[in-house]
């Protein structure tokens, strides 16, 4: 039993870590909602109630994760995994830019 080795964790750390893979989960169902949300806009699936009631939607779940990133301490680009081969979890403009705004 020489081989086993005691793992240290920092609980500031953990907490940080696993807030960074729920809001990356988060952020990534809130971009693809997103996106079908603007397909069925297009589409005229949509009456303007519906429309109106999903941008509002939308925009209070982006608010929210804002003001979790900052409790953390993270950046956009912080939820944005490297899949190594794959390339990025999230597509690199919504993933923020430099000053952690997202692209237009």
């Amino acid at each position: 039993m020489s081989g086993r080795r005691r793992v240290e964790l920092d609980a500031d750390t953990v907490e940080r870590d696993l807030a960074r893979l729920v809001l990356t989960v988060v952020e990534l169902l809130r971009q693809l909602m997103e996106r079908q949300a603007l397909r069925r806009v297009e589409t005229g699936e949509l009456s303007g109630e519906q429309e109106e009631r999903i941008g509002l939607t939308l925009m209070l779940l982006e608010d929210r994760m804002g003001e979790l990133r900052e409790k953390f301490g993270l950046r956009p680009e912080d939820l944005n995994i490297d899949l190594g081969p794959l390339g990025p979890l999230l597509p690199v403009e919504a993933s923020g830019g430099p000053d952690g705004e997202r692209g237009a």
